[in-house]
């Protein structure tokens, strides 16, 4: 069975720790899984004005959406929350009222930060959201990564024995998670 997962970074920063965890964690997927980065930095503010009239962009997302098995948020903390962008692209994928591209698409949430308690406090206001848009969510295992020198190795994956082995099991467990809620 081929998988796709859709994989959205809600930083846009060139050297962000989330798309660095993002990169590594396509690497660390079976051959027959493929991590796909969604961009989202091009989508307008959301405006229901333009429902009717959807900007390119936002069909594009919505398009990889659908045609994705699965989604992977990986975010920051913003203010104790989740980033503006983030918000934004869930915001344009539920919408039309009616026409969700989210619903029914299985979730899973990580996140890394400098903190010792990762992304914690985002990853639950992400979780309210993508239930709120009738995403089933893994809730375990969770994934909190915090940034230690060596997480990331030169050549993009994960650097740390340990938390490569944290991070491939909350993966496993994930792709689990999607082949029984696809099959």
């Amino acid at each position: 069975m081929s998988i796709r997962i859709a994989v959205f970074v809600g930083s846009l920063r060139k050297d962000s720790l989330n798309r660095k965890l993002a990169l590594a964690l396509a690497k660390m997927a079976p051959a027959e899984v493929k991590l796909e980065l969604v961009q989202i930095g091009d989508l307008p503010l959301y405006n229901q004005d333009d429902d009717a009239n959807q900007a390119d962009a936002v069909k594009r997302m919505k398009a990889e959406v659908k045609a994705a098995t699965g989604l992977i948020f990986v975010t920051p903390e913003y203010n104790r929350s989740i980033s503006g962008v983030l918000k934004n692209a869930l915001d344009h994928g539920s919408r039309p009222a009616g026409q969700s591209s989210w619903a029914g698409k299985p979730a899973g949430v990580m996140g890394v930060s400098s903190g010792a308690v990762g992304t914690l406090v985002a990853q639950q206001h992400l979780r309210n959201i993508v239930t709120g848009l009738d995403m089933p969510t893994l809730t375990k295992p969770d994934l909190f990564i915090q940034n230690k020198d060596g997480l990331f190795a030169a050549d993009g994956s994960i650097g740390l024995d340990d938390s490569r082995k944290v991070i491939q099991a909350w993966l496993d467990a994930y792709l689990a998670w999607v082949r029984k809620l696809s099959a």
